[in-house]
């Protein structure tokens, strides 16, 4: 298919490893994931979250991609903090230190975390930045909790309901390819962690620009995210989300989402894009401005790629940091 620390108690019970070999000793210890953030659990939706946290102000919630956790997000959340923000980046439902629920990853649900994640972090709104299909969970999320959301930014990733309307062919159209390869059963989580995890760098590095891909900021980056993937269940929780996109179009479930998410966004969005996205080029994401009927951007970033976080983190942080300044004139 391809080419080949402790933080404070708040919503739920201060992080720790619970074993020498829990999920905590690859996403909390370690040199690598260590910083001016705080990692602490928090429970919300029926399941604990571990989350990364710096700053106060404002509420700005980090969603990560397929097959990433927290870590995506450590040049934003120093950054954002800096500007005057509370900044939070979860593991998601199944990722990194979170619960490894066995079910639940339905577009419904992953809404439903991370509008709950903002109730039990004391909070009544957030604005929500996420890359990949986390930002169409982010999009979902402020389709059908619309008060709880004051702003959104997404990169590299099209509205849910205009995914079908971009448009090129099979082979060329990796977001589809990626989908379509999660939904059978069983099998990719095994194609997933074969080789140490082999696929998810090679995923990872034919979607990024080329710059980044030479750096040792990723060699690190992957082998970090090949680390947390091996974590038991977080293959399947990775996979999980992605078969039931590739599966729920034709099932009732399918069809309420689409009802659910089908009214126009009225809230200040900014659309990001790597011009070396392969995995969502810039003129996939146009269809995207039908459905933002209020303060809407798309920016491209030369020279990046899928990741512009990481590619790109002190641009990206600025841009977030403007969305988010409007977002609470």
């Amino acid at each position: 298919m391809f080419q080949s620390a402790p933080g404070p108690a708040g919503g739920g019970s201060a992080g720790a490893d619970r074993s020498p070999t829990g999920s905590g000793a690859v996403v909390r210890v370690g040199a690598v994931n260590q910083g001016p953030w705080q990692h602490r659990d928090v429970s919300a939706n029926g399941i604990r979250f571990h989350l990364a946290e710096q700053g106060s102000g404002p509420l700005i919630v980090l969603v990560h991609d397929f097959g990433q956790y927290w870590r995506s997000w450590r040049y934003q959340l120093p950054g954002l903090a800096a500007a005057g923000y509370r900044v939070v980046a979860p593991d998601l439902r199944g990722y990194g230190d979170t619960d490894k629920a066995p079910r639940g990853y339905d577009a419904f649900c992953l809404a439903a975390d991370l509008s709950g994640l903002i109730r039990a972090l004391g909070e009544r709104q957030a604005i929500l930045v996420g890359q990949g299909f986390g930002g169409i969970t982010a999009f979902n999320t402020a389709a059908m909790h619309p008060d709880q959301v004051a702003g959104l930014v997404v990169l590299g990733a099209p509205h849910p309901l205009r995914m079908a309307k971009i448009g090129r062919p099979w082979p060329a159209d990796r977001a589809r390819r990626l989908v379509t390869w999660a939904g059978t059963p069983v099998w990719p989580e095994r194609h997933l962690l074969s080789g140490r995890a082999a696929l998810l760098e090679r995923i990872v590095r034919s979607f990024s620009g080329p710059a980044w891909r030479g750096s040792r900021d990723f060699r690190v980056t992957v082998e970090q995210m090949r680390a947390a993937i091996r974590i038991p269940g977080a293959a399947h929780g990775a996979v999980e989300h992605l078969r039931w996109m590739a599966r729920s179009p034709w099932r009732a479930d399918g069809h309420r989402h689409r009802d659910a998410i089908a009214q126009p966004l009225t809230l200040p969005v900014l659309h990001l894009v790597g011009d070396a996205d392969r995995f969502t080029p810039p003129d996939s994401l146009a269809p995207t401005r039908e459905m933002c009927r209020g303060w809407y951007t798309l920016s491209t970033v030369r020279g990046v790629g899928h990741y512009p976080a990481e590619e790109a983190p002190e641009l990206t942080t600025e841009l977030i940091a403007g969305l988010a300044a409007r977002a609470h004139r």
